[in-house]
């Protein structure tokens, strides 16, 4: 793991000064949509309802948090 501290900062503010900063709205937007088709590829159903995926992830917190269940 990673830990938070000067040498990370440093390594952040280089990335960010050589490789984001520079980059221009349509190169932004020209990754975002390569790793939307990606994502396609990989999951064809994708994207779907957000609550599907968290479900389960609800249902385990309201038990640990000993919340009535639904319905």
């Amino acid at each position: 793991m990673i830990q938070s501290g000067e040498r990370l900062r440093r390594f952040e503010r280089w990335y960010t000064a050589t490789h984001v900063a520079p980059r221009s709205y349509a190169g932004s937007l020209a990754i975002f949509t390569a790793l939307w088709r990606h994502a396609r590829q990989l999951s064809p159903g994708f994207p779907s309802d957000w609550r599907e995926d968290v479900e389960a992830d609800v249902e385990l917190a309201r038990v640990l948090n000993g919340l009535p269940g639904r319905g």
